[in-house]
């Protein structure tokens, strides 16, 4: 039993390759000297046929060969001949280049494998620290659209702020904003008759306080990487876990921001409004006594 990398459009598993039994001769037959008809042999590629089947070029099938990313072909006489282990190993290359991984990324990931890691868990864990925590659909607005949002709060400065503050990106005659949401709520509070600029002030201050919190978050799961050594994949067995703590974080810290948030907004509400509202409550009672 020999193994090998099976490639598919969504997923890559490792199977078992067992041999197929020949086909089984009636009762009645009688004996043959001749040996029973062999499985079919696997699927055979002289260089060029592999470029071909894989959908890539020899001059790349040469340079993967020269950094180790496959082994070198079976040599018959002059002509190399490749297997669907080639063949595999190749669409597994071409998948993880089309998710963004280097060469040597591959190569890293390849050696995870031969030393016992699941090439599941390792995109896993790979997807769950760098997929981006918003997951809005980014938006396109012209600069009309916007000044129908914001009124007469929309301006030129308050753009190239909104721009600098990464809340609009310039996407040719028009803007893309990576969270609409953010953008509608700004929108609503500039009609509420709160100044922009006020907005974007408000924005511009929270970042350093959320950064600050935000490293701190992420500092624990670092801690929790190292303990397997600065740099290191986990052991085989702990990957799972890890991935399931790092996707588990992600709502569980916006809860907390969020609760802390509310906390604090009650506070200021609290302190900054609950005397005024006790004065016109105050102003109002004198006012009903002198009617």
């Amino acid at each position: 039993m020999s193994w090998r990398i099976v490639a598919s459009p969504e997923s890559f598993r490792i199977f078992a390759m067992t041999s197929t039994q020949g086909a089984s001769r009636p009762a009645t037959s009688p004996p043959s000297a001749m040996p029973a008809d062999p499985s079919p042999a696997p699927p055979e590629y002289t260089i060029d046929e592999l470029a071909r089947v894989a959908g890539t070029t020899v001059r790349n099938i040469r340079s993967y060969q020269d950094k180790g990313l496959i082994d070198p072909p079976e040599r018959r006489g002059r002509v190399g001949i490749y297997t669907q282990a080639h063949l595999g190993r190749l669409r597994l290359i071409h998948h993880l280049l089309a998710r963004g991984y280097t060469l040597a990324n591959i190569m890293e990931l390849l050696k995870a494998i031969v030393e016992g890691h699941d090439l599941r868990s390792i995109l896993g864990l790979e997807s769950a620290i760098s997929s981006p925590w918003n997951t809005e659909a980014p938006r396109h607005y012209s600069y009309l659209a916007l000044a129908r949002m914001f009124g007469r709060a929309i301006s030129r400065p308050a753009l190239s702020r909104a721009i600098a503050l990464g809340l609009l990106e310039r996407d040719g005659l028009g803007y893309l904003a990576r969270s609409p949401r953010a953008l509608a709520a700004g929108a609503e509070m500039a009609r509420a008759g709160f100044a922009l600029e006020d907005v974007l002030d408000i924005i511009e201050q929270a970042r350093g306080h959320f950064q600050a919190v935000s490293d701190r978050i992420v500092g624990m799961v670092v801690r929790e990487l190292d303990r397997f050594g600065e740099g290191q994949l986990p052991p085989p067995a702990e990957v799972p876990r890890i991935v399931d703590v790092l996707w588990r974080i992600r709502p569980l810290a916006l809860v907390t921001l969020e609760t802390e948030m509310m906390r604090a907004l009650e506070i200021s509400a609290n302190k900054y409004l609950g005397d005024r509202v006790a004065a016109i409550l105050a102003h109002l009672g004198e006012e009903t006594r002198q009617e």
